[in-house]
């Protein structure tokens, strides 16, 4: 029996999500923010605190993924090479919803309105304007990063995964057969850094735990972030 350990990356700059902005971000577009940063490196002690190492970790190669995957790395006395696959990055939301200014992301309950209907729109087969992926090359592409890391978490593997949520919740919808239209709501609860854990045996795959998140909160808030 083996075992994957799904990461959503921690909180990102806004400009990873195409946002017209004019503030200075620390590294490449797309980097963790401060509090991103301290996320990953409070799941890395979560699961240095359960388990001894990893086998593999693999993450694509956006840069809140790769830094997130380093971050719970670091929490280890000794970690496997890093992997990148690019079939775990996220799907292009400026693709989907053009360029938002700041002020339209900051407003939280609004942007994720429009979020949802081009979300929605995508999965019914609408082109995305600047001619990224479809959601079906989305899916294909979801499903065969998937494979190619149940290939890896063997018996007595550990295989950890850091990715994004629409891609995260996507692998996961498609293990329940969740319908596409289903799939958004997934994606929207998910919370930056939270674990999901997933066991490969003889019977396939099964979700064991899903979006873990209380080493990122406390009474007085924490620092668990959803966006």
């Amino acid at each position: 029996m083996g075992t994957i350990y799904l990461v959503r990356h921690g909180q990102a700059q806004a400009n990873a999500y195409g946002i017209d902005t004019a503030a200075a971000s620390d590294g490449p577009i797309g980097s963790l923010t401060e509090a991103g940063a301290a996320q990953a490196a409070l799941t890395g002690k979560l699961l240095a605190d359960q388990i001894p190492n990893f086998t593999g970790a693999i993450s694509g190669d956006l840069p809140r993924q790769t830094q997130t995957l380093a971050g719970v790395l670091g929490a280890f006395d000794a970690a496997p090479t890093p992997q990148v696959d690019p079939g775990w990055n996220e799907y292009e939301l400026s693709s989907l919803m053009g360029t938002a200014t700041a002020e339209e992301y900051l407003d939280g309950r609004s942007f994720q309105q429009h979020l949802d209907i081009a979300l929605s729109r995508w999965v019914d087969g609408a082109t995305p304007t600047t001619g990224g992926e479809s959601y079906t090359d989305f899916a294909q592409r979801v499903a065969a990063s998937a494979k190619a890391a149940i290939a890896q978490a063997g018996s007595g593997e550990t295989l950890l995964v850091v990715s994004s949520a629409g891609v995260i919740t996507q692998w996961i919808a498609q293990l329940f057969s969740i319908p596409g239209q289903s799939w958004p709501a997934l994606s929207r609860a998910m919370v930056n850094a939270s674990v999901s854990k997933l066991i490969v045996g003889r019977t396939g795959v099964n979700l064991v735990s899903f979006n873990e998140h209380l080493h990122l909160s406390d009474r007085d808030g924490g620092i668990a972030t959803f966006r």
